[in-house]
């Protein structure tokens, strides 16, 4: 099993450049099942997940050809397996976007409950709840969803949460169910709204995306397109805590700066001097960084899976900092990692009070999840001597060659 290997203490300098973002690769590779038409798309991340749902894609009949250029192409003329079986959702829980494309393509779909990482109970009920009201007969068997419908109706649905992966499925199935389906307490995040742009492409009539409110007016087909994913706003994000906590000076290209308002505004808080461009993002840390609390939330607000990498910052920093996280309950598994480094962090429910100190030192660590992966990759960059990062596997799902970035930027690290 690999690990990654840093060694602390330098000052990270230098130009990366962001791939595109995996939470909205993985909706916008779905929606290719809505469609008989090719779908191509750039600027797709190479990740573990990509990887994956790509071959989930393709044991569903979906021809899926590498094209020039870093292109993907994707044709589902040839959909006729619309089953998602557990071994290949096990590991992934946004297998579970397949669902709402294939009932409203092929009128049934039999989906694995997913997996993914454990950091909390992320239900699927608001999927079923939303596909029921459109009409869909469905029913959890021996850990499966099965699902029926003729075409679906279009339908006004309120979620009893704000939820991501929920919203992009019934925006997905509504595009080509009859009539009007209307989504309140949608969810507002980039990445929604980059798979409506998507389906938009395709010839889908959708208005309200990025909003709590979506209405899609379902159309009777949808045709092939070519697509350019968003870039990664949790990527962007960790690199510049990373250049943060290093006390460096970094610029991150092909990014957007807009989808990254909370994230920016907490490091300009905690001393860093950040200028912005059209698809850049410069950073210069001071010497040492101030403590800045914070509370996750839904989109606009602080993102939950920037958590883990601004507590890693606060271990070094001046002050004290209380992190308050709201969505997912085991959140906190990164923070006895961090405590190995010699972080000072006490937990008090779902909140945690982290006191900076003068410097960590490295030692063995073990990551729990992709974002908690990340984490302890930061504090190693702040911490003396060498760290080894084990089940680095997490990492992968999320983060594209980042060892390989990171050493682009000067630091000393290493996959083992």
């Amino acid at each position: 099993m690999d690990k990654l290997a840093i060694e602390g203490g330098v000052p990270l300098a230098g130009e990366i450049v962001i791939s595109g973002a995996k939470n909205a690769a993985l909706p916008i590779l779905c929606a290719a099942l809505l469609t008989s038409g090719t779908m191509t798309f750039s600027n797709l991340p190479h990740l573990r997940d990509v990887a994956t749902l790509l071959k989930l894609l393709a044991q569903m009949g979906v021809r899926v050809t590498q094209e020039p250029d870093a292109v993907m192409s994707l044709d589902a003329s040839g959909l006729d397996n619309p089953c998602a079986p557990y071994d290949l959702v096990k590991t992934m829980r946004a297998s579970i976007l397949v669902l709402g494309p294939l009932l409203a393509r092929c009128g049934e779909a039999r989906v694995s409950l997913p997996g993914g990482c454990a950091i909390g109970a992320r239900p699927v009920d608001q999927h079923i709840k939303g596909l029921q009201a459109m009409g869909a007969e469905i029913q959890v068997e021996q850990g499966y969803i099965h699902a029926r419908a003729g075409r679906l109706r279009g339908a006004r649905v309120c979620t009893d949460m704000v939820t991501v992966t929920g919203t992009e499925n019934l925006m997905m199935a509504a595009s080509l169910a009859e009539g009007e389906t209307i989504i309140e307490n949608a969810a507002r995040e980039p990445e929604v709204v980059d798979l409506a742009n998507c389906l938009a492409r395709m010839g889908a009539r959708i208005l309200g995306a990025g909003t709590d409110v979506i209405r899609v007016h379902g159309v009777e087909r949808l045709i092939g397109a070519a697509y350019a994913v968003m870039p990664d706003r949790i990527e962007t994000g960790t690199y510049l805590c990373a250049a943060a906590v290093t006390g460096g000076r970094v610029r991150l290209v092909n990014t957007a700066a807009a989808t990254l308002d909370s994230v920016i505004d907490k490091l300009m808080e905690a001393g860093c001097d950040i200028q912005l461009a059209p698809e850049a993002i410069c950073l210069q840390a001071p010497a040492r960084l101030k403590s800045v609390s914070l509370r996750t939330a839904p989109y606009p607000a602080f993102p939950t899976d920037m958590q883990a990498q601004f507590m890693a910052i606060n271990c070094v920093a001046d002050g004290v900092a209380s992190i308050r996280e709201t969505i997912f309950e085991n959140r906190f598994m990164h923070v006895a990692e961090l405590q190995r480094l010699g972080a000072d962090i006490q937990i008090e429910g779902n909140n945690a009070i982290v006191r900076g100190v003068a410097s960590l030192q490295g030692a063995n660590v073990m990551a729990t999840d992709l974002r908690a992966s990340a984490s302890l990759a930061v504090a190693a960059l702040a911490a003396r001597g060498e760290t080894l990062i084990d089940r680095i596997y997490h990492l992968d799902r999320g983060y594209e060659d980042m060892a390989e970035k990171l050493s682009r930027l000067g630091a000393k690290v290493r996959r083992i």
